[in-house]
């Protein structure tokens, strides 16, 4: 078995995880490959990983990738989601940062979730992604988001105005900072922060929801993720930003930004006892009073 193995950082916390995690690949007899920079970081300050098979791009997980491993929290997560693409190779992980709602498995509980791997007893999670369309194409083949994509000012701090469509029909015109277009994955990132709804992972929406808006009664709004979305933005300024899961670029006034569902999905490794509702109740403390 095939593992890829991704991560951004080696640091004095972290090391022994991945110490842990060779050894226990080591012992399953599972051939792990790893990320052509994590591999550079893990021979210089762990002296592990020298004689492992790596990858550098989404093109080496078209054949022989059975299982990713995310080591690192969500951002790290995402950045991984982008070498798997439309592979279907299922993503474990691995939580040494943070919060962790998508890189949900605990580092102290690294050798369980392998085991329970290796039992098979696990299911595969689809998780939606938007695609967007620019008329500049500014985000050439990456222009795929895992959790949103946002349009929003720049440098200025006069707000900003929205114009949506919906399949063609005229939605609304928002008049803020900026609007967020998520995924149900990406509800409890962004979108979560301008008070928008938690979504479960299964349904077919995307959200869309204003930052800072000056309209009392603009509310956030979850649509079928079938329905594309139309964006442009209009203002005092002649570029603004456009950004897919934190990845910025400039976009200039009234350039229309087109938005679809993405035409493959990602499998996200769950098991029974680490479920959505799980994690965002433990993670947000949700039913906690200090009272009682």
């Amino acid at each position: 078995m095939n593992v890829a193995i991704f991560g951004r950082k080696v640091t004095k916390q972290n090391a022994e995880y991945y110490v842990e995690l060779f050894k226990i690949l080591k012992d399953f007899g599972w051939n792990p490959v790893v990320h052509s920079a994590l591999q550079d970081k893990l021979i210089k300050k762990v002296g592990i990983a020298e004689n492992c098979d790596s990858f550098s791009s989404h093109v080496d997980f078209q054949s022989g990738i059975d299982l990713s491993l995310s080591m690192g929290g969500d951002g790290t997560f995402i950045q991984n989601v982008k070498f798997v693409r439309n592979s279907q190779v299922p993503i474990l992980g691995i939580n040494t940062g943070r919060l962790g709602f998508l890189a949900n498995i605990s580092k102290e509980n690294i050798e369980q979730a392998m085991d329970l791997v290796k039992r098979k007893e696990f299911e595969h999670q689809s998780r939606s992604l938007i695609r967007v369309e620019t008329e500049r194409n500014l985000f050439g083949e990456d222009n795929v988001a895992f959790n949103e994509v946002t349009l929003q000012k720049r440098e200025t701090a006069s707000m900003i105005t929205v114009h949506a469509s919906l399949e063609g029909k005229y939605l609304n015109s928002y008049w803020a900072d900026g609007l967020i277009v998520s995924t149900p994955s990406g509800s409890t990132a962004y979108n979560l922060s301008c008070g928008g709804p938690i979504v479960t992972p299964g349904c077919q929406v995307h959200i869309l929801t204003p930052i800072a808006p000056h309209n009392l009664n603009v509310r956030p709004m979850v649509v079928p993720d079938h329905m594309p979305i139309k964006l442009t933005i209009e203002g005092r300024n002649r570029t603004y930003l456009i950004s897919l899961d934190g990845k910025s670029l400039s976009i200039k006034q009234n350039e229309d930004v087109e938005i679809h569902k993405a035409d493959y999905m990602i499998n996200v490794v769950k098991f029974e006892e680490n479920n959505f509702l799980d994690t965002i109740r433990n993670k947000m403390f949700w039913g906690t009073d200090k009272r009682n």
